[in-house]
């Protein structure tokens, strides 16, 4: 099949390469198992050099989108790049990050309610403990350590792999956020009582409970953080306004 020319822009030849490719795959132009074209092909159609498409290749290959098979050619193997997934998820913004947090956290709280074991529930109210109470005039990034150990416990609770997994990283992701709520005095950081109300749900084994619990966890955050994005908004094209 002949391939249409496709040139890139010059934001930068390997990144632009690397765009490309994965917009013919997204649009299954290349499909999950099929070859693509040809180092050759390849450079005639993106209108690049040969050690751009090598390197394009290289990355894709890397991330697991891309799959080279050496003296058989280079095969599509998701749809998705993994690497692209994680861009996305870092470049999000603070409201988009706590409402996964909601999901993932009342998830979790629900699987850990359904299958938390004795061993589970001491490791719980030994992180409640650990966690505490934030306190202003304490180290920050000491207590954010110790909210995130407690919420990895819940996680751990749930015994679901591909969730404790997600978490970790999504935790781990957001930490420069989590920590912008705290040092924000106008966003209401989650309470120690909303913590022990997701434990006490868990323990009692009350997985309604404990999903409601983790969302009511964040809903003030969220719904404080709309009202004040709004306010500021407003404000913004007023003071733009006044300027004209």
């Amino acid at each position: 099949m002949e391939n249409p020319s496709t040139p890139v822009q010059r934001r930068s030849l390997v990144e632009s390469t690397i765009d490309a490719i994965r917009s013919l795959i997204d649009k299954r132009v290349w499909k999950i198992g099929e070859c693509i074209p040809r180092e050759a092909e390849l450079v005639a159609q993106f209108q690049v050099g040969r050690n751009t498409i090598r390197e394009a290749i290289r990355v894709l290959s890397h991330s697991g989108m891309l799959e080279v098979r050496q003296g058989d050619g280079t095969y599509v193997r998701r749809e998705l790049d993994p690497a692209e997934t994680v861009n996305q998820l870092n470049r999000a913004g603070l409201r988009d990050h706590l409402e996964l947090q909601c999901l993932l956290e009342s998830e979790a709280a629900r699987f850990a309610a359904r299958r938390r074991t004795p061993q589970d529930i001491t490791r719980l109210r030994k992180a409640l403990e650990g966690r505490g109470e934030y306190s202003p005039q304490g180290d920050l990034d000491e207590f954010l350590e110790r909210d995130r150990a407690f919420h990895v416990a819940i996680a751990a609770a749930s015994h679901n792999s591909a969730l404790q997994a997600l978490y970790a990283y999504f935790n781990a992701s957001i930490h420069s956020h989590t920590k912008g709520v705290f040092a924000d005095v106008e966003l209401p950081e989650p309470s120690l009582a909303d913590h022990i109300a997701i434990v006490d749900a868990i323990v009692a084994g009350d997985e309604e409970a404990a999903a409601t619990a983790a969302r009511i966890m964040l809903t003030p955050l969220i719904d404080t953080l709309d009202t004040l994005l709004g306010t500021r908004a407003v404000n913004a094209r007023l003071a733009a306004a006044r300027w004209k």
